[in-house]
């Protein structure tokens, strides 16, 4: 089963995805690099990996399939043992009587597709897929949580067992604790946690100890779900086993501790924030997940677009000034500054960063990690960073008034600052920095643009259209103004002049295996808040930020809610989701 070269050749140009010269310019790189064509248009993107799969398929006469929302039969899949599946990009998915219909991405592969049919003795119907679809099924050999975690406690080792001292607390019978941390039940338990959590694209993995059992929770999505519940007994080889891994004191139980430690496990590399707190009935551990590697997102995929999206990109221009990003804790403000500083990252540049953590490394870009033991802060590291001579600074959070002080006189004195603070919305952060005892004339003569997000679960393939009836359109009133989100939409010509809310077509999440809840990944909602002439004389007379709000609002910033609203309109979220994020 080749492809031969030439027959591609003449497929790929006749569909239109290459010219000849762009096809002979292929050729020769995979001449000169030693390496099969097909591994250049994959490698560099030439040719997008479905199209060129199902051009293969159709030269060679083989059925392409999609098996990325298909669910495989157990006994099915594991005809071809895992690692044989894994590492050949092979995998069983439908057996009718003695054939077996295998999908593979590389068509060339006539030795596995022979050793296949050895093993199983059965009749092999190849056909191709790709890569996605390959990962999806090859995800379905891992097993369950609760699966897993039944085989792991059933080997617990009893070597820790509590009793009571007499006066009254509690002790443990127990070996050394770091030696119960390096026994296999334990590292079993923590790693199959750790790579769940991976699976499930969790950020956080929250282990709470209770008076009877230890409860586990995955934050997916922003949304807290249990995952697994384990015997108290586990409770100290799991916080033993996580403190030796992060580094930290392991006869502390009584006083909070942070830490960290790197895994990899397969295609991913994620360091792991640690954070124990003495709680009523032992220690609770939060992990914070970070992948090492990933690329920071561009502002479209973030979810800026129109002028929101105009506005931010003519601020990063401004060669001095600030840039706030504000939101709660978790609303993606610092996926937004990396996206800021990607854009900004040119050679001509020298940008500089002071974080707590550095969640994505970025080249050309020096970040530094904030350590308050040895008394490196925000505001000792923005202090050392303005004689680094930097064009564009990026401080993860501006907390305390030194920050800001040291940020707005950086600002002052021809840098370009980037921060995040805390607040509901993008007005509010002009009180906020008055709160920290800057002058309102050093606002208004350095702060440029305020961005303030939220973030929302998207829809997942299946959703269901609704219209909303009169009841709902009035309980939606309470939390925002219908007239001018009517307005937006029609401005957004997403409704015709005289139509209304009830003729707009909604959706909501549709439960599915692969979605539980019907969502799936989430997207930012915005305000952007542009500083202009209007606003800083207002910041300068003291203005309310309820008249802030309403300049700017008359100036064409749209609130973070008018920008759900499209969204929702546009399918990629629900109303719901909107209103659950806004009401926090």
């Amino acid at each position: 089963m080749k492809v031969e070269t030439a027959r591609l050749k003449s497929f790929i140009i006749d569909s239109g995805l290459l010219t000849k010269e762009q096809f002979e310019k292929a050729v020769r790189k995979a001449k000169k690099l030693k390496k099969p064509l097909r591994d250049i248009f994959l490698s560099e993107n030439i040719v997008p990996e479905k199209d060129l799969v199902k051009l293969e398929a159709y030269i060679l006469g083989v059925p392409f399939v999609n098996l990325e929302k298909t669910r495989v039969p157990p006994d099915v899949l594991k005809i071809i043992p895992e690692p044989i599946a894994k590492r050949y990009n092979i995998v069983a998915f439908r057996k009718e009587g003695q054939n077996l219909e295998v999908a593979m991405i590389d068509p060339e592969d006539l030795r596995t597709i022979e050793f296949v049919a050895k093993k199983s003795n059965l009749k092999i119907l190849p056909r191709l897929t790709n890569i996605g679809g390959i990962k999806s099924v090859l995800r379905q050999y891992e097993k369950t949580l609760e699966a897993e975690f039944g085989d792991i406690i059933k080997k617990q080792s009893k070597d820790i067992k509590e009793i009571k001292t007499e006066d009254g607390e509690k002790a443990e019978e127990k070996k050394d604790l770091r030696k119960v941390a390096q026994e296999l039940p334990v590292i079993r338990i923590v790693d199959t946690l750790l790579k769940h959590a991976i699976l499930q694209r969790a950020s956080d993995i929250h282990i709470e100890p209770t008076e009877k059992e230890i409860i586990v929770r995955y934050r997916i999505d922003g949304i807290l779900h249990d995952a697994m519940i384990l015997p108290k007994a586990t409770a100290s080889g799991i916080v033993a086993r996580i403190k030796v891994l992060s580094s930290l004191k392991l006869d502390e139980h009584r006083l909070p501790q942070d830490g960290r430690f790197k895994i990899e496990i397969e295609d991913y590399k994620y360091s792991v924030r640690v954070s124990t707190l003495p709680v009523f009935s032992g220690e609770k551990i939060v992990m914070r997940m970070l992948a090492e590697g990933s690329k920071a997102l561009s502002l479209e995929e973030i979810g800026f677009r129109g002028e929101a999206l105009e506005r931010v990109q003519v601020n990063l221009k401004k060669p001095v000034g600030m840039i706030l990003v504000t939101g709660p804790t978790g609303s993606g403000k610092t996926t937004t500054l990396y996206a800021m500083v990607e854009i900004l990252n040119t050679p001509q540049i020298n940008i500089s960063t002071v974080e707590d953590p550095i969640e994505y490394k970025m080249e050309r870009v020096n970040q530094t990690q904030v350590n308050p033991k040895i008394g490196l802060t925000f505001a000792s590291g923005l202090r050392s960073l303005v004689r680094q001579d930097p064009d564009v600074i990026m401080v993860g959070e501006i907390r305390d008034g030194e920050t800001a002080s040291l940020g707005i006189n950086a600002a002052l004195t021809g840098h370009l600052v980037l921060s995040t603070l805390h607040t509901t919305n993008a007005v509010g952060a002009i009180p906020r920095l008055v709160d920290m005892k800057v002058e309102p004339f050093l606002i208004s003569s350095t702060l440029n643009l305020v961005v303030a997000q939220r973030l929302v679960r998207k829809l997942f393939s299946n959703k269901k259209k609704y219209k909303l009836n009169s009841s709902e359109i009035k309980n939606l009133s309470k939390y925002c103004d219908l007239d001018r989100i009517l307005a937006v939409l029609r401005e957004e010509k997403i409704i015709k002049e005289g139509q209304g809310l009830g003729d707009i077509i909604f959706y909501r999440p549709v439960p599915s295996r692969l979605s539980p809840d019907g969502y799936k990944e989430r997207i930012g909602i915005f305000e952007v808040l542009s500083v202009t002439e209007t606003i800083k004389s207002l910041i300068n007379s003291n203005a309310s930020s309820d008249d802030i709000q309403k300049q700017a609002e008359k100036e064409g910033m749209r609130t973070m809610v008018e920008d759900g609203f499209i969204k929702a309109a546009q399918g990629i979220t629900s109303i719901e989701e909107i209103l659950r994020v806004i009401s926090e």
